[in-house]
């Protein structure tokens, strides 16, 4: 890729930029701990304060409900999250306000707040109901990951397939799956493909009508998790017109600390099962964040990649899919702090634009990368759904 130098400092680029980041799992904060988004970050990676440090216009919040602690109970958790959202916005209606479009995110800069969406991260979410799925987006809910980390009914997770006992659908979406992606165009809600199989991402490529994205994923080639793409498959995102989004996660960017993470696996599940029988004697229930801790314990153990391992999966992607195509999606607080050296929280955004021009990326293209092609594809996902909904039945 050609690039042209920037007389711009670093600095002066980033805060001319409508910063966008596709993913943050704060939300559980807010429902678990009860946390305040104008509190300390106590030992999280996103708040006010990091949001404001790191000139971030627009986050979404994901709506994640983790399945086996709330089977039968997927609706139910996932309303709570998206009123957590609601609430904080409530709270400090001169920090952040609730944004549902592009329009949503430049007024909320204007006005020098933040502006919060929603994507709900898992098709379990929906309960199998297109009902359901449609009161999501009137609830504000700009996207869906199609699946989490689990196979559901309809459509295949890269993260249990396989798998004995796990649902597997052979042509990687059911006809009701590819109705599900066919209600998401015409809603406006984004397509994500982001933690889906190998074959749900081609049946998700091939069905939809919009651009999709991938809110939180990294590249196959420098990383080798299921939960990463191949050059094929950035390839295909860029020719549906959508976005990657760069995953800050230390084990989607390293393969050393991938490998050393999937060494220490065995003793972690050990040491979560003690617990979950510990508390089964007390007559207690194990909380996520319980097996998190246990997750985190060991996690720390072992190095952080360096940061040039982030802006090279940004590089990857801009170089295989083209530079309207890469976006960041960091997973904040979603990933237990296992974040590459340099970034410890949302005040640390400035680094990647000063690490890209750094690289000889243009004002231009960082600003792309930072939210302009997060911007034009959220566009377009409401172009087609507008298209849609004027066609006759």
């Amino acid at each position: 890729m050609t690039h042209t130098r920037s007389h711009l400092s670093p600095e002066a680029v980033h805060n001319s930029a409508i910063v966008i980041d596709t993913h943050a799992d704060t939300t559980q904060r807010l429902v678990d701990e009860h946390y305040d988004l104008a509190d300390p970050l106590h030992g999280g990676d996103f708040n006010f304060a990091s949001a404001k440090q790191g000139n971030l216009a627009a986050e979404f919040f994901a709506i994640w409900v983790r399945p086996d602690l709330c089977k039968g109970q997927e609706a139910h958790r996932t309303l709570a999250l998206i009123d957590a959202v609601y609430q904080q916005a409530a709270k400090h209606p001169g920090k952040m306000r609730m944004a549902f479009s592009p329009a949503g995110i430049y007024a909320a800069h204007r006005e020098h707040k933040l502006a919060a969406l929603m994507g709900i991260e898992g098709g379990h979410s929906i309960e199998n109901s297109l009902g359901l799925l449609r009161d999501y987006y009137r609830l504000g809910v700009r996207y869906m990951t199609l699946t989490w980390s689990n196979s559901i009914d309809w459509a295949n997770s890269s993260g249990d397939e396989g798998r004995p006992g796990v649902p597997h659908t052979p042509d990687g979406l059911t006809p009701f799956g590819k109705e599900v992606v066919r209600e998401m165009n015409r809603l406006g809600m984004m397509v994500d493909i982001s933690h889906a199989a190998d074959d749900t991402f081609w049946a998700v490529i091939a069905t939809s009508k919009a651009p999709v994205i991938a809110s939180h994923s990294c590249a196959r080639a420098l990383c080798d998790a299921p939960r990463n793409m191949t050059d094929e498959m950035l390839r295909a995102v860029a020719k549906s017109g959508g976005v990657i989004q760069v995953n800050f996660y230390s084990a989607f960017l390293s393969q050393a600390y991938r490998n050393a993470l999937l060494a220490q696996q065995p003793q972690v599940d050990k040491a979560k099962q003690t617990l979950r029988d510990r508390y089964k004697a007390e007559g207690k229930e194990v909380t996520y964040r319980d097996l998190e801790k246990i997750e985190l314990e060991y996690a720390n153990r072992i190095p952080r990649p360096p940061f040039s391992d982030l802006i090279d999966h940004i590089d990857h992607i801009a170089e295989v899919a083209g530079i309207d195509h890469a976006g960041l999606g960091s997973d904040f607080d979603g990933v237990g702090g296992q974040l590459p050296q340099g970034i410890d929280s949302a005040a640390d955004l400035p680094k990647i634009t000063a690490a890209l021009m750094a690289r000889g990326y243009s004002a231009q293209d960082c600003r792309k990368i930072l939210g302009g092609n997060f911007l034009r594809v959220f566009r377009q996902a409401q172009a087609v759904a507008k298209q849609m909904q004027s066609a006759p039945q």
